[in-house]
């Protein structure tokens, strides 16, 4: 494992110490690795949409639901509400 140094307030590091049960090297990995998985599900994500965007997708979802909202319209207007 990497060793990592981190500097922080000395009024932080005086708030810290009046928790020793708290293992804050722990919460800070987990935090951290929390976080680097968010960002790569993010990238992930981002990258799968522009990929499906690229296939037709965003403009079938258009499609689609343009249709739905003409359905709508016309039943809508069969039962008078429009």
């Amino acid at each position: 494992m990497v060793s990592l140094t981190l500097s922080i307030p000395e009024e932080l590091k005086k708030k810290m110490e009046q928790f020793p049960e708290i293992n804050w090297s722990g919460l800070v990995r987990k935090v951290l690795v929390e976080k680097a998985q968010e960002l790569q599900w993010r990238k992930e994500t981002l990258l799968k949409l522009k990929q499906e965007d690229a296939s037709g997708f965003t403009q079938w979802t258009i499609d689609s639901g343009r249709k739905v909202n003409k359905g709508i319209t016309e039943r809508l207007k069969k039962e008078g509400l429009l």
